[in-house]
């Protein structure tokens, strides 16, 4: 008996030590509707690009597009929209369709669908923007099919666009990426459910044209080729469609060793009510491939999305748009720079995931604004109701973008939880929130950035797997 209490309590240890690991809240963004997801890697950062989809729409109101970034997978930082229809001065007031963006030679260019109006696009030298258009016209301007643009930079340095709905279309862009040569193509091995929005990558010499399948609901289907002009070879789908989804769009990227498949479903929508409109949410799942360089069938979006990569260090400013996932709430463009948190009323609040507190935090700081009387912000451990750490007092600073750095202090926090920031305040706005940073002595981690253990923790978790052997022999 007393061994196997002994056991007990050690494998309690253990599941402690290991209980680090973080995962995802899907959809990944809650303060906008988002869609038509486009990630690009750049450097260590996901940049990912999305339609937008208006608060009061209920068909297609699309009027500018968005930008995401992390890298953890759970944590996105929000840029605003850093490109609207105005950009391009030919296009409609409605119809900001999914685009993608791609960079060449210290450049980025991004291939807009402009709804009736074709497939434009934008020149910068950052991936932030801002963004303008060279031509002043489309770049493709050949039918109503004219939308849903991906692109492919091949091995050899030839460019490719790919485009449709209902058919799927590529041309060969010049190394200018902003022209092509040789005509438009219509494929004509067009995978059987081809419906839309595809997307085209490489892997290990292999082409994949993923898109959404056959609407409604849509899934995501996928063919493979040994070229990039086809012919395509349908391979089944990635993701079977779904009554909880009329629509999908897959975007898919390789990021710090894992493959990652992006789309959107309607979840936030479905919160706040029954009825159907084109207020979407983007999602993300891992991806894996089978032994023979298929893709392995994913199952629908779920709840808990892809795996966080390493953990968040609360003693580096952070914004306080950088959000796992929240309630209430929405970000506007800051006086300061960037976004800034705003819409803030009592009961809501923003979660942060994986944040290492290492040794332990002293002392905490927030910028904030507020034309009102202020309001509390309620520091708290792994869920709204759970530990409070520290209790942020804020004053009116007589505006809303009046920016004052209020501190306070917490209770001693080490190791790595999810970090709440709940808002409490009297009726209608309470302040608004541009970004925190804990304090303390020191940073060191038991966790890595790279999201595993120290030596130190690796060398514990040994030990008492070797107990445990010893005492179970």
């Amino acid at each position: 008996m007393k061994k196997l209490c002994i056991l007990i309590f050690l494998v309690f240890i253990m599941f402690l030590l290991l209980s680090s690991i973080c995962y995802a809240d899907n959809p990944i963004i809650q303060t906008k509707y988002t869609a038509d997801p486009a990630p690009m890697v750049y450097n260590d950062t996901i940049c990912l690009y999305t339609g937008h989809d208006e608060d009061d729409a209920t068909g297609f109101k699309m009027l500018d597009w968005l930008l995401y970034t992390t890298t953890d997978m759970v944590n996105y930082t929000d840029h605003g929209a850093v490109a609207s229809l105005k950009d391009f001065k030919w296009a409609n007031s409605n119809g900001a369709w999914a685009s993608q963006c791609i960079s060449r030679n210290g450049k980025f260019y991004w291939y807009c669908a402009a709804q009736l109006k074709g497939i434009g696009v934008l020149v910068s030298d950052s991936p932030y923007g801002p963004f303008k258009d060279p031509l002043g016209k489309p770049l493709i301007n050949n039918s109503s099919d004219d939308i849903d643009p991906t692109v492919l930079i091949d091995d050899d340095g030839q460019a490719y666009m790919y485009w449709g709905n209902p058919n799927c279309y590529y041309v060969k862009l010049n190394k200018d990426m902003i022209s092509y040569s040789g005509g438009i193509n219509k494929i004509s091995s067009k995978p059987q459910d081809y419906q839309e929005g595809p997307w085209i990558h490489k892997r290990n010499g292999i082409y994949y044209l993923s898109y959404a399948s056959t609407c409604c609901p849509e899934g995501i289907g996928y063919a493979m080729s040994n070229s990039p002009t086809g012919p395509w070879t349908w391979k089944g789908k990635i993701m079977d469609p779904n009554s909880a989804s009329s629509g999908n769009q897959p975007g898919i990227i390789d990021y710090k060793g894992g493959t990652y498949c992006f789309g959107f479903n309607y979840a936030l929508l479905k919160q706040t009510t029954s009825t159907h409109y084109e207020r979407r949410s983007v999602c993300v799942d891992k991806m894996t491939y089978n032994s023979d360089g298929t893709i392995a069938k994913m199952p629908f979006w779920s709840k808990s999305g892809a795996d966080q990569i390493g953990t968040l260090n609360p003693y580096n400013k952070t914004e306080a748009e950088t959000i796992c996932s929240s309630s209430g709430i929405k970000t506007e463009n800051c006086s300061e720079g960037g976004m800034d948190v705003c819409s803030i009323e009592n009961g809501d609040y923003i979660k942060v995931k994986g944040v290492n507190f290492s040794s332990g935090a002293t002392t905490f700081n927030a910028r904030v604004a507020s034309a009102n009387s202020g309001g509390n912000i309620e520091i708290s451990l792994d869920s709204t109701t759970g530990t409070i750490i520290g209790t942020c007092a804020l004053n009116g600073t007589g505006g809303w973008q009046t920016w004052v750095t209020k501190s306070c202090s917490v209770n001693a926090v080490s190791g790595t939880h999810d970090l709440y920031f709940v808002f409490k305040g009297g009726n209608g706005k309470l302040f608004n929130f541009n970004w925190w940073k804990f304090n303390n002595n020191s940073n060191s981690s038991n966790i890595s950035k790279s999201g595993k253990f120290n030596s130190s923790v690796v060398s514990l978790i040994e030990r008492y797997t070797k107990l445990i052997t010893n005492l179970w022999s």
